[in-house]
């Protein structure tokens, strides 16, 4: 098969650019999935996409491939280069032409007469087979009604279409927020392709913590917040990042959420077999099903606010028992920024103000071993750790002593 940059099937690049490229490192003789010609093909194809990206290494199982980014050298995110490598058949672009040609003067019309028009205005000027059907026009006047190529009207009985780029935004004044949004939004590939109308890009922003692996589940993540916007059920099929098995989930999807420390995004939502919350990790959602409306929306959605009153990441713990946590916390003159930390960083938690130089702060979590490394980073300045889960304090200190023997010290005081 002749090697072609473009692709029909996403699926297929994201399974296989974060098996082989984000997390695997694997070489050319571990990819059994297909034949070895097919690893080649794959391989030059994103490497036509990420080749200054790319690097290897070699060892005894052979030359691996893996990316390489300095988050500091790049303005803008490359792997939306992946999601813009999309295929056409020779039908989706004559069709496109023909369509916006045809409605170029701003009529309305139906999907016959549009079928009939470019049959006698088009087709008929040519010799050969190439045909189109009533039904294939119609999809894709549907297609580009849901991309607001196009939109749609009743007249009567029939469905009438025109063109809705009559009023264009300026998108030249937006150029600054398109170059911010594109690189730190969750769906930043919307404002990549934005972007992409412009005549160059904004190369204004660097980040210090630039998640870019995100990228790869745009299209999951667009389908699963359009099924949350109309209320609707989806059927996801899952691969266990432990054994690669394939799992099918139906849930009620309620809220997404995005790891601070890590950009690993999360699906919440109600699991109905199990009848309770679950999470589910966007990167190992194969495919996104979306399902009828859901009538008792509302209140799962209450459910999800009082399930996300005790959350500080993802984890729920054993049983979903709370655990207890105080953290007492002292500072010197002029470090009030630290109790502004404390306000800013407590999520579901409180901060009290003990005298002019102790604060304390509580929380009852599902998991408190979520906690520590957050904690950690108060080493110095705690005065007093506490929790019902005992194994959580244990851990604190024996960490603490490891690292104090580490550098000399004897661990045997917090601060």
């Amino acid at each position: 098969m002749a090697y072609s940059e473009l692709i029909k099937d996403f699926g297929r690049i994201r399974d296989y650019m974060r098996q082989f490229y984000v997390y695997g490192f694997k070489s050319r003789g571990e990819y059994d999935a297909k034949s070895a010609r097919s690893y080649d093909n794959e391989r030059r194809r994103i490497e036509s996409w990420l080749g200054e990206y790319m690097e290897f290494r070699q060892d005894a199982a052979g030359k691996s491939v893996f990316l390489s980014v300095d988050s500091r050298r790049i303005p803008h995110n490359p792997l939306y280069r992946a999601l813009k490598a999309k295929s056409f058949t020779d039908k989706d672009v004559t069709l496109h032409f023909y369509l916006l040609d045809l409605l170029a003067d701003g009529c309305a019309r139906s999907a016959r007469e549009i079928v009939d028009r470019i049959g006698e205005d088009y087709l008929s000027r040519f010799d050969g087979s190439f045909s189109l059907d009533e039904s294939t026009v119609r999809k894709k006047l549907k297609e580009y009604v849901a991309l607001g190529l196009l939109c749609s009207e009743k007249r009567g009985r029939e469905v009438c279409y025109r063109r809705t780029d009559d009023e264009r935004l300026a998108l030249s004044s937006w150029s600054d927020a398109l170059a911010f949004f594109s690189e730190e939004d969750p769906a930043g590939v919307i404002g990549s392709f934005l972007l992409d109308r412009l005549d160059g890009g904004e190369d204004l922003f660097r980040f210090k913590h630039h998640y870019i692996l995100h990228a790869l589940d745009s299209e999951l993540l667009c389908q699963l917040l359009q099924a949350i916007s109309e209320r609707r059920s989806v059927t996801l099929t899952i691969k266990s990042l432990r054994n690669g098995r394939d799992y099918v989930r139906t849930v009620c999807p309620l809220k997404l959420y995005v790891g601070t420390q890590s950009g690993r995004q999360y699906l919440l939502g109600y699991h109905y077999r199990a009848r309770q919350m679950a999470f589910f990790r966007l990167d190992a959602i194969q495919t996104v099903q979306t399902g009828s409306v859901e009538e008792e929306y509302d209140r799962y959605l209450g459910n999800q606010e009082r399930f996300d009153r005790h959350l500080w990441g993802v984890s729920t713990g054993s049983g979903y028992h709370l655990d207890h946590v105080e953290m007492t916390i002292r500072f010197d003159q002029g470090e009030e920024f630290i109790v502004q930390r404390l306000e800013r960083e407590k999520r579901h938690g409180s901060v009290v103000r003990i005298d002019e130089h102790t604060a304390r702060f509580s929380a009852d979590v599902y998991d408190a071993v979520e906690m520590l490394p957050w904690i950690r980073t108060f080493i110095g300045r705690i005065v007093a750790l506490n929790c019902s889960n005992p194994h959580v304090v244990e851990t604190f200190y024996q960490d603490l002593a490891q690292m104090s023997a580490m550098y000399g010290g004897n661990g045997n005081g917090v601060q």
